[in-house]
């Protein structure tokens, strides 16, 4: 089977969500590997891949290179080629690394659409305690979970006839992520009104990276501009700004960055979001410089701080965080570290300070292997751990995001007015998933998780 009648598959399978951790302008097939495969056979195609590996891949030096006739699949051979995390100073294997169609790739990062029924559940957080309670945790604006009517606190009892306990217990949520439109799903639930079942068909939407954005005042008066960010995506940037003109006009004294369940996306929208907060401070200076393999450090490269017209000029940011704060939008804090005072308030963050050139095949496909790593302009990087939270705050999924009656909304208010961080009881730090390494947290990629760090 060929990588491009294969790959649509694995990517809506195996990885779902992972669709949209590539960037809207990928390399074309000319460079590395002799400038793609001579036919889009396994077993060209295998070769290639090889080549690919061995001259852009962050650890070609270290990672396998096996002999691809031994392999039946592309697929299963660039599981082989990953690096298996052997050095002491990047001692996580690469769980990152994918291949994905270039017509869910454009979808996303062109269009800013997705195709998907839009129901995020909180697996992380219930991972390997099958007797505890499955909650949608985000339901993402115009899917056809929205307009079905889910919420945010829905407790989902069974997917497909297969129970929560179930899915929980085998870390499997691939019913939630289609393969085509069209596709149907059996959603089980039990909210206030009580027991239900819900049908959704799949379908192409539109994503709306930043869904919530307004100017709260906390319990002493102080003036807060919050902006949730889903997506790192162009389609961000737009309302991103508006939300700062608010926030400029309010004369807000903090703002919130809600990032807990962004995981990720382009360099420059990230780069752009940074710059809101402080222009003044940063204007200019480095936000992320990216470092290659020693073939390819001629292709290393900064980005710097920008200076926009709705730039509140704060010395303090909040940024909300979780398990699923990943990859662009970990960058995020790692490059205002040095500049401003980085306040983070929830769980400790992904753990993945490495990122992509997407690279297509010229078979409908897009290769995203580890191309660089990030580090900010102290040098500071390699985060592996993830970035712990400065208050360690546990979801309430019964609560709307970013409402008055949000934990972390609640945590963050009580910690500008003063109060410092909210006192934990030990019941609920251990529900905290910070209290486990990124490393040893399950790899299933949830359905609407679009993991990346792109170098765009």
């Amino acid at each position: 089977m060929s990588l491009h009648s294969r790959v649509k598959t694995a990517a809506l399978g195996r990885w779902p969500g992972r669709i949209a951790a590539v960037a809207a302008a990928v390399l074309v097939a000319a460079c590395g590997g002799g400038g793609g495969p001579l036919t889009c056979s396994a077993a060209d195609e295998k070769i290639w891949l090889r080549e690919y590996m061995d001259d852009w891949y962050f650890w070609y030096k270290v990672s396998p290179s096996p002999d691809p006739s031994g392999y039946l699949s592309v697929d299963s051979y660039f599981d082989a080629l990953r690096y298996q995390g052997t050095l002491p100073e990047f001692p996580k294997a690469d769980d990152w690394s994918y291949l994905v169609s270039q017509e869910a790739f454009d979808r996303t990062f062109g269009d800013g659409r997705t195709l998907g029924y839009g129901l995020m559940v909180a697996g992380l957080e219930v991972a390997g305690h099958p007797d505890q309670p499955l909650y949608a945790r985000y339901i993402e604006p115009g899917s056809p979970a929205a307009l079905a009517g889910l919420t945010r606190g829905d407790q989902i009892l069974a997917v497909n006839g297969k129970t929560s306990s179930q899915m929980i217990t085998n870390n499997d949520y691939a019913d939630l992520s289609p393969a085509d439109s069209g596709n149907m799903v059996t959603i089980d639930i039990r909210n206030a009104d009580g027991d239900s079942r819900v049908q959704l068909t799949a379908a192409i939407y539109n994503l709306d990276p930043v869904p919530n954005s307004r100017v709260l005042t906390t319990p002493d008066g102080r003036k807060m501009g919050y902006v949730q960010v889903k997506d790192m995506i162009d389609q961000a940037l737009a309302p991103f700004d508006t939300a700062f003109g608010q926030f400029k006009a309010a004369g807000v004294q903090d703002v919130i960055i809600d990032l807990r369940y962004n995981g990720g996306g382009l360099i420059s929208v990230a780069n752009k979001i940074a710059s809101f907060p402080d222009a003044a401070e940063t204007n200019g200076k480095v936000f992320a410089s990216l470092l290659y393999n020693d073939k390819r450090s001629g292709h290393n490269e900064s980005f710097r701080f920008q200076n926009y017209a709705n730039a509140t000029g704060l010395s303090r940011v909040y940024v909300l965080t979780g398990p699923r704060t990943c990859s662009a939008s970990e960058q995020v804090i790692n490059g205002l570290r040095p500049y401003v005072t980085v306040v983070t308030i929830g769980d400790t963050t992904c753990g993945k300070p490495v990122g992509f050139l997407p690279q297509a095949d010229g078979c409908g496909a897009v290769v995203n292997a580890v191309n660089f790593e990030s580090v900010n302009s102290k040098n500071e990087g390699r985060y592996f751990d993830g970035f712990d939270a400065s208050c360690p705050v546990a979801e309430d999924f019964s609560e709307p995001q970013g409402s008055e009656t949000d934990p972390l909304i609640i945590a963050t208010e009580d910690h500008a007015d003063g109060f410092g961080c909210p006192t934990l009881a030990a019941a609920t730090k251990t529900k905290l998933l910070g209290l486990r390494k990124p490393s040893e947290r399950p790899r299933w990629v949830e359905a609407g998780e679009r993991r990346g760090m792109i170098g765009r």
